[in-house]
């Protein structure tokens, strides 16, 4: 009885020993994108997770001098604060404003934009295209807030161009006034990141097998219905999953783009989560306040992850996890 189980037990490990020593002979064949890895692990632990015990600063009174542990324990007193400020409601609807339009118009765009770029004909023109469309990407948002401020001042070319076309009557300083920032800030979003977004959403229709747009043109599909029956499925799971992203994101408003954009006049309509963090947090010196509105933000896009990752997979079976 004891020499059965021995031999079984003893055939049960010959297979593991082959499988680690394959697991073996593969890493070591790696050992290029072994590091490489490795690498990123270690930048990853050293710049995202170890600087996570400052989230206890969202619960002392930390004023920026001395050692972290040693400010005073306020507990929950920060974010009492958060929800009894006065500019808060202010600053979430512009928060939500600005990002929700983003999503609802800036999403969809680089979608259309791939498709429409993939039904060009000509090599040479969709090339030069696709490079134009994502140049400003490069551009700092610093630069392009100089080249913004210039053009939208009373004596800037749009000014210009909307008076020789008779549209205006006289000068309009476009980032004196608050109710046109929002249309600035994202039409000025879209002009930068389109041909840059839509660069992934390419790459995922290059790898849609060519077969079916053949089989598709025999069967006479046009090509409004080829994207709509082949390229869109095809590239649906990518859709799904930078969705997701930008659902996660929602609370973020680009903080480059909106500091070189607002001003005190338009302030109203500019002062978003991200500003305002920055604006408490080094000019007035309240640390701990906006590590709190911080650690609310995070958590609340924690949640919002969850969701969308949720809601998605049950959609289409396409999810982050």
């Amino acid at each position: 009885m004891s020499a059965n189980l021995g031999a079984e037990a003893s055939s049960r490990t010959i297979p593991e020993r082959k499988k680690n020593r394959r697991l073996l002979v593969r890493l070591a064949n790696q050992t290029s994108l072994q590091v490489m890895a490795l690498l990123g692990l270690v930048w990853m632990i050293v710049f995202n997770y170890i600087p996570m015990y400052g989230i206890i600063v969202a619960f002392k009174q930390y004023i920026g001098i001395g050692d972290i542990m040693d400010a005073p324990w306020v507990g929950w007193e920060h974010f009492k604060a958060l929800f009894e400020d006065e500019e808060m409601p202010s600053v979430i609807k512009n928060t939500l404003g600005i990002s929700l339009l983003k999503l609802i118009i800036g999403f969809p765009l680089p979608i259309m934009f791939a498709l429409f770029l993939n039904e060009l004909r000509s090599l040479r023109f969709k090339r030069i295209v696709q490079t134009v469309s994502y140049l400003p990407h490069f551009l700092s948002w610093v630069i392009l807030g100089g080249i913004l401020t210039t053009w939208l001042s009373d004596v800037g070319i749009i000014n210009d161009v909307l008076m020789g076309l008779h549209i205006i009557d006289e000068p309009i300083y476009y980032l004196g006034e608050a109710k046109y920032f929002w249309t600035i800030v994202i039409t000025s979003d879209i002009w930068k990141e389109l041909g840059w977004s839509a660069i992934i959403y390419i790459a995922a229709i290059a790898g849609v097998s060519p077969e079916l747009y053949e089989a598709a043109t025999i069967d006479g599909a046009g090509r409004f219905q080829r994207m709509r029956y082949i390229t869109l499925p095809g590239i649906s799971a990518t859709i799904s999953i930078l969705f997701i992203l930008a659902i996660s994101g929602i609370l973020n408003s680009n903080f480059d783009q909106i500091l070189v954009l607002k001003n005190q006049v338009n302030e109203s309509a500019s002062q978003v989560i991200d500003t305002y963090v920055y604006q408490i947090g080094i000019s007035q010196g309240r640390f701990s306040y906006s590590a709190a509105v911080g650690l609310v933000k995070s958590i609340i896009a924690l949640f919002l992850l969850l969701i969308a990752n949720s809601v998605t997979k049950r959609m289409n079976q396409s999810s982050l996890f």
